[in-house]
C-alpha cells in the first residue's frame, strides 16, 4: 500500500477534523477495516477498496453506505488519476448512491462527489450514466434540504457544460422541465442556494434558445412570457442577459 492509500484509509484528511468526536470515531473505525481487510488481500490494493467500498456501498446499514460515498470523495480529491482508472466502478457507485431509497445523507454524498469527479474528468467517458444522472438531479433541486438543493443546483450546472452534442437534445428537454424551479430558487430563501441556482440558469440558458425542432411549441410557450414576468420583477439584469443573447 503506497503512502497515498495510507493517508486516505488512515487518516482520511478533513473529514476526520471536521466532524464530532463520535463521528470521527466511527468514520475512524471503518477506515480501519477497510485497512485490516487489505493486508488479507492478494489483488492490487487499490482495487481493493474499490471492492470494499463497493460491498459498503450495498450495506443495509445507512452509515456505511453513507461513508462508502464520503470516502470515493476522498480518493477523488486525494488521487484523481488513479479513481479515473477505475471510473466506471466509481460511477456505478455514486449512481447508486444517488438514489438512495432511505438515506438523503447518501443521496448528498453522492451528490457533492460526483461533482468533484465531473470536475476533475471534464464529464468524459461518462456514457449513459449522464442520463442517471441528469434524471435524479433534477428532482433533488426542490428538495427540502438547504445543502442537498445547493449541492444538486451546482451538480446540474456542470452538467450543462458537458452535455455536449451526444445528450444535448436529452438535456434541453430536461431544463425545458426545470423552469418552474428555476423560477422558485432564484428567491429561494436560502441565499447561497439562489446564488447556485442564479448560475446554473445562466448555464442552462442556451438551452431555453427556441430552434426549429421546437416549433410544434406554441407561440405563447415560446416567448415564455412566465418567465419574462417573473425575471423582469426579480431579475432584470438576468431578463437583459438573456435579451441581449437571443434566448428569450
Amino acid at each position: 500500500m503506497d503512502q497515498t492509500q495510507r493517508r486516505m484509509l488512515g487518516q482520511p484528511l478533513s473529514i476526520l477534523t471536521t466532524q464530532p468526536k463520535k463521528k470521527r470515531i466511527s468514520v475512524i473505525s471503518f477506515f480501519s477495516k477497510v485497512s485490516w481487510k487489505l493486508r488479507f488481500q492478494k489483488r492490487e490494493p487499490l482495487k481493493n477498496v474499490f471492492f470494499i467500498l463497493a460491498e459498503r456501498a450495498r450495506d443495509p446499514s445507512a452509515k456505511k453506505r453513507h461513508m462508502a460515498m464520503r470516502s470515493l470523495g476522498t480518493m477523488a480529491c486525494e488521487t484523481p488519476d488513479k479513481v479515473r482508472k477505475y471510473k466506471r466502478i466509481v460511477l456505478d457507485l455514486l449512481v447508486h448512491g444517488l438514489y438512495d431509497p432511505m438515506s438523503s445523507e447518501v443521496i448528498h454524498e453522492s451528490v457533492k462527489t460526483l461533482t468533484i469527479i465531473l470536475g476533475k474528468t471534464q464529464a468524459k467517458g461518462l456514457g449513459s450514466f449522464f442520463i442517471d444522472i441528469t434524471l435524479q438531479t433534477r428532482t433533488l433541486l426542490d428538495d427540502e434540504n438547504d445543502s442537498l438543493r445547493y449541492s444538486a443546483f451546482v451538480l446540474f450546472g456542470q452538467l450543462a457544460a458537458f452535455a455536449g452534442r451526444k445528450w444535448k437534445k436529452f438535456f434541453t428537454s430536461q431544463v425545458k422541465q426545470t423552469q418552474d424551479s428555476f423560477l422558485i430558487h432564484l428567491q429561494d430563501r436560502n441565499p447561497q442556494v439562489a446564488k447556485a441556482c442564479k448560475t446554473t440558469f445562466r448555464a442552462c440558458s442556451p438551452y431555453l434558445r427556441q430552434r426549429k425542432e421546437y416549433s410544434f411549441q406554441s407561440e405563447e410557450d415560446q416567448r415564455n412570457p412566465k418567465l419574462c414576468r417573473q425575471l423582469s420583477h426579480y431579475h432584470p439584469e438576468l431578463l437583459q442577459y438573456l435579451y441581449a443573447n437571443k434566448i428569450l
